[in-house]
């Protein structure tokens, strides 16, 4: 079924606990933090992901790799290390380094369903950064990696997770990594406190 077809309290999103986060043993404190919101988990696996899947996945094209590029080449200018290439290979390098990391080891792949889903996962995981990333969000409490040290090291940002940016984004990403009777369409009790009308049935 299409994203825009479903009720709103059905949109779906996509979520990779990545390598740097099975390897700490947070699966079980990322989950709960979905879970608290009152998100349905949907279906979950671990698995190994494939490198040519994983530059599907990623889908960037020659602006957004000139755009990266050119912040690659700010922080080399900054630490006074030498700019060897254009800025579209640097901005390459990013997901050349991320899909090392994300075919590094096993990640847990998980679907999310629920009212905002994307937006919901977004604000709970924190910004790209860890460094930057509110207290209180997955990133911000639970890594210190940065874009500076990232960059000097020539490795991708280890930020335990990978979350869909749109819910269109999502519906593209679920397609690539997961069947449909992969997903597992199911009530949970408390949907009735968190969608029902009128809370029928409460009072005895």
């Amino acid at each position: 079924m299409e994203q825009n077809s479903r009720h709103p309290k059905k949109e779906r999103t996509l979520v990779f606990i990545k390598p740097d986060g099975v390897q700490r043993g947070l699966i079980g404190e990322i989950i709960k933090r979905f879970e608290r919101t009152g998100l349905k988990l949907v279906t979950l696996k671990m698995m190994m992901l494939e490198e040519d899947r994983c530059w599907e996945h990623y889908n960037k094209d020659d602006a957004w790799f000139e755009k990266k590029g050119a912040r690659s080449i700010e922080e080399r200018k900054a630490n006074n290390l030498p700019i060897e290439k254009e800025a579209i290979e640097y901005g390459k390098d990013i997901i050349k380094a991320l899909v090392v990391f994300m075919t590094s080891g096993p990640v847990v792949g998980m679907i999310w369903e629920g009212n905002k889903a994307t937006g919901v996962v977004s604000k709970i995981v924190g910004t790209t950064e860890p460094l930057t990333s509110d207290v209180g969000t997955i990133r911000g409490d639970l890594t210190v990696d940065s874009y500076e040290i990232s960059s000097v090291d020539s490795r991708a940002v280890r930020n335990l997770i990978h979350c869909s940016e749109s819910p269109q984004e999502a519906e593209r990403e679920i397609a690539l990594w997961f069947k449909q009777d992969e997903i597992i369409n199911y009530r949970l009790a408390q949907e009735q406190i968190l969608y029902d009308v009128n809370l029928d049935g409460i009072l005895e």
